[in-house]
């Protein structure tokens, strides 16, 4: 089997569907999905088995959701049954919640950073806020778009930034916070009374 079909060489790609420019906002959407998801596959390739085994079974269901949003992105059919659910987001949502419970207190924004996995986690989460943005612009100009995707891409953006912390936190690295930040985070401790 070959690779290559040449197909794409006058500048279009197939959807599922239909087929468009390869410069569409729609494929820029996907495509910036499939970047994120690069991402987090080179922060499992630095992550430590031992430390962060439950990171390492979140991102690989992260990337499988991934691909289910970027496909759900490209389907152009009349009759659509996208793959992605609200459900996800809610796992991610109970994740986040788990780890705000070990990460240490936050009170000023920190810089990307620490460990080469947790700079990788912070690029992942970078590159996801672009996703958003193009999905939501997508969103804007398109009626056929799931909302659900923007939905994931933002809870995801928020895993990822509280997984890259817990990374260093349990490396013993702290957080690089920036410097002229005021105090803008409550510690997400609750005071005992």
């Amino acid at each position: 089997m070959k690779i290559y079909t040449r197909t794409g060489d006058k500048g279009k790609t197939s959807l599922i569907g239909g087929r468009v420019d390869k410069d569409s906002l729609r494929v820029e959407a996907y495509g910036t999905i499939d970047e994120v998801n690069s991402f987090i596959g080179k922060a499992m390739t630095e992550l430590d088995a031992d430390t962060c085994q439950d990171l390492l079974e979140d991102l690989e269901a992260i990337q499988n959701e991934l691909f289910d949003g970027g496909g759900d992105l490209a389907n152009v059919m009349k009759e659509r049954h996208y793959k992605l659910s609200d459900e996800p987001i809610e796992v991610l949502e109970n994740r986040i919640d788990a780890l705000m419970e070990e990460a240490p207190p936050l009170e000023k924004f920190i810089l990307p950073g620490g460990s080469p996995a947790a700079a990788t986690l912070h690029i992942a989460r970078t590159v996801t806020r672009r996703a958003e943005r193009l999905t939501v612009t997508l969103m804007k100009s398109e009626d056929d778009v799931p909302p659900t995707v923007q939905k994931y891409l933002n809870r995801l953006s928020d895993y990822l930034f509280v997984a890259a912390r817990i990374v260093n936190a349990r490396i013993g690295v702290p957080d690089n916070e920036y410097v002229r930040s005021a105090k803008v985070f409550r510690t997400g401790k609750k005071k005992e009374d």
